[in-house]
């Protein structure tokens, strides 16, 4: 089984942006959690990230065939991108979108998911956990 972690824009920038938000970790250790995950899982998983809505598109595409589902943090373009939820409809595979904070506590714009209508479950406000909840729900969806 694999799975493909995307990862949005300024995620690259953890533990420098925002860290009272998005903590005090960085990238390297939230992909150094993802990575533990996926073997203590069992699965295999590639490890995404980019600031450019139209390369998550292409990388959402690329999944078809090649992945058994996705998780996604899209980041800010979760409350813009109809792109990226056409291109995860598109591709069908099980999705679980997750965020590091409480997106229903923060500003009103950051109360709608528009990606996550694409998604089999969201998951937000556990920080680097949310990845695990996710790929551990992910797994389990697949396997029924």
């Amino acid at each position: 089984m694999k799975f493909l972690v995307i990862n949005g824009p300024n995620l690259n920038l953890l533990g420098v942006r925002e860290p009272d938000i998005y903590g005090k970790e960085d990238y390297a250790a939230l992909c150094s959690l993802i990575n533990a995950t996926a073997e203590e899982l069992g699965v295999s998983v590639e490890i995404y990230q980019s600031n450019h809505e139209g390369d998550i598109v292409d990388k959402i595409q690329r999944a078809m065939g090649r992945a058994d589902g996705i998780v996604i943090n899209p980041a800010a373009y979760t409350h813009t991108s109809i792109a990226i939820l056409d291109a995860l409809k598109a591709v069908a595979l099980p999705t679980v979108e997750v965020h590091l904070s409480d997106i229903h506590s923060r500003e009103p714009f950051r109360n709608v998911s528009i990606t996550g209508n694409a998604a089999l479950k969201i998951i937000h406000g556990f920080g680097f956990k949310g990845y695990r909840q996710a790929m551990i729900y992910l797994k389990e969806q697949i396997e029924k």
